[in-house]
Parts: C-alpha cells; structure tokens; sequence
C-alpha cells in the first residue's frame, strides 16, 4: 500500500503534516508492506505550481499512484480528484506521519468527506 501525506519538513516518519494540502512543501510517500508494516519513507518536494512550479498538487501526487491520501484537510476541488480516481482520503488524526500511520493501521482514520470551506479553489 502507497501512502502519500503532506509535511512540513523533511523527517521521514517524523515528519510533522501541513495544515495546507495544496501549499505543503514535501509530500511523504509511504510504503506499507503486509500487516501495515513500513517498508520504504522518502519524502518528495512539492513541485506544483503552488510552489513555483506547475501543475496542481493532487496531478502531482496522483502520478505517483497513492493507495492513500492522509491530510488534516483539502480544499474541494482536490478532494474531487481524489475522489474521482478512486483515491480515498483520509482526515489525519496525528501531527506526524508515523502516528498517523500508527492511526491506518488501527483503522482510526475517517474518510475526508467534504473540502475546506475556506479554501481559495474550489
């Protein structure tokens, strides 16, 4: 299973999540192996246009085939990708990506439902 979250920082399972999905600088890629255990953590940065760079964040992490998407929350046009490809995304429970996945693995985690309202794209 492919985990993909959004950090702050480049501190492999220690990294702690951004509260902006779109604005993360790095992107965690978890691979979890049988009965959750991790078998591989990079962290990736964010090169989306939102960066500096171009594209949306959610092409970006789609293009990695995430099993998994675990944020604290989405605006609603990326949650749609998401959704619309078959991604389930979950709402975060943890600030950091090991607790978080600690969370998965104890089936924890509800499924993000509805965007941000806050959101500047929707």
């Amino acid at each position: 299973m492919r985990v993909v979250v959004p950090v702050v920082e480049d501190a492999g399972l220690n990294s702690r999540l951004s509260g902006h999905f779109g604005r993360a600088p790095y992107f965690a890629i978890v691979e979890l192996g049988e009965e959750g255990r991790t078998l591989d953590v990079k962290v990736v940065p964010n090169v989306s246009k939102h960066m500096g760079g171009v594209g949306l964040p959610s092409e970006h992490i789609l293009q990695l085939a995430p099993d998994v998407v675990i944020v604290p929350g989405m605006g609603p046009r990326a949650l749609r990708l998401f959704q619309e490809a078959g991604v389930p995304v979950l709402r975060a429970a943890a600030e950091t990506v090991g607790e978080n996945l600690e969370a998965l693995r104890k089936n924890l985690l509800e499924e993000l439902t509805e965007g941000c309202r806050e959101a500047r794209h929707r």
